[in-house]
């Protein structure tokens, strides 16, 4: 596991990247304990979808928020966040990043913020991301924006992020679709082929 990131740690080509946002959490927050129940049903469709990624040879990369003072600690975040008794330790346990992973931590809403993301994609060629995780409507959304206006091609499985409330989750998707022009497409139906100058369907 890649534990920060700089132009040496990056990834090689990598036309299509699948990010994973704050799935890696105490879920300590006012709505911790609804965005917690919506990460346990997303889970095992992000796991399906980052073994076929695996498959694929599509790199992963985790976008986390750091937790407490900034330490850029991913180690510490783990083993805080799978403590005996810690809210949302079974998820973070299924979607712990494996060895070949990136992780990122990030210090506000978008994935880009401060942070090295949009360096690794630009050195990588990486024209498509795929967003997956918690909140929809908060910093998926964010980071797909700030993706888009990289003119990145966006897929954001629709069974593979959640948020607090059913009723942020569908505006967040409505958004995705009819502003960003993201193919939220379930998670099943894509196909993760070698990704296509012309633009892919996925």
């Amino acid at each position: 596991m890649v534990t920060h990131a700089s132009p040496e740690l990056g990834l090689a080509k990598a036309p299509r990247v699948l990010l994973i946002l704050d799935m890696i959490s105490d879920f300590n927050f006012p709505d911790g304990p609804a965005v917690l129940r919506a990460a346990r049903r997303i889970v095992p469709d992000i796991e399906r979808l980052k073994a076929r990624a695996a498959a694929a040879r599509v790199p992963v990369i985790y976008v986390n928020d750091n937790i407490g003072p900034w330490r850029s600690d991913i180690r510490g975040l783990l083993a805080h966040c799978q403590a005996a008794g810690a809210p949302g330790a079974d998820v973070v346990r299924r979607l712990a990043p494996g060895d070949d992973d990136l992780v990122i931590l990030k210090p506000r809403h978008s994935g880009f913020y401060a942070t090295p993301l949009a360096a690794i994609l630009e050195q990588a060629g990486t024209r498509q991301l795929v967003l997956t995780g918690v909140s929809a409507h908060q910093c998926v959304l964010f980071t797909a924006n700030d993706a888009h206006l990289r003119h990145l091609e966006l897929i954001v499985p629709r069974d593979c992020v959640g948020a607090a409330s059913a009723a942020d989750n569908r505006l967040a998707l409505k958004y995705f679709s009819s502003v960003l022009g993201a193919n939220t497409r379930e998670s099943s139906r894509l196909q993760l082929r070698p990704h296509s100058k012309r633009g892919s369907r996925a």
